[in-house]
């Protein structure tokens, strides 16, 4: 009984790991786009006529 709840705790804490690591590379990919956003609506701010 004991080796299936060690066995079970394992595997989710496997599946967490590696769910951490996924959201910490969408986290910083979304981070980067938006930098780059930003730096376009930037550099683009000078052709604006009103």
């Amino acid at each position: 009984m004991v080796e299936k709840a060690y066995r079970s705790m394992k595997t989710v804490g496997a599946g967490n790991i590696a769910l951490g690591i996924i959201m910490a590379v969408v986290g910083v990919t979304a981070g980067i786009l938006t930098i780059i956003g930003g730096a376009r609506l930037l550099r683009n701010k000078k052709e604006l006529t009103f």
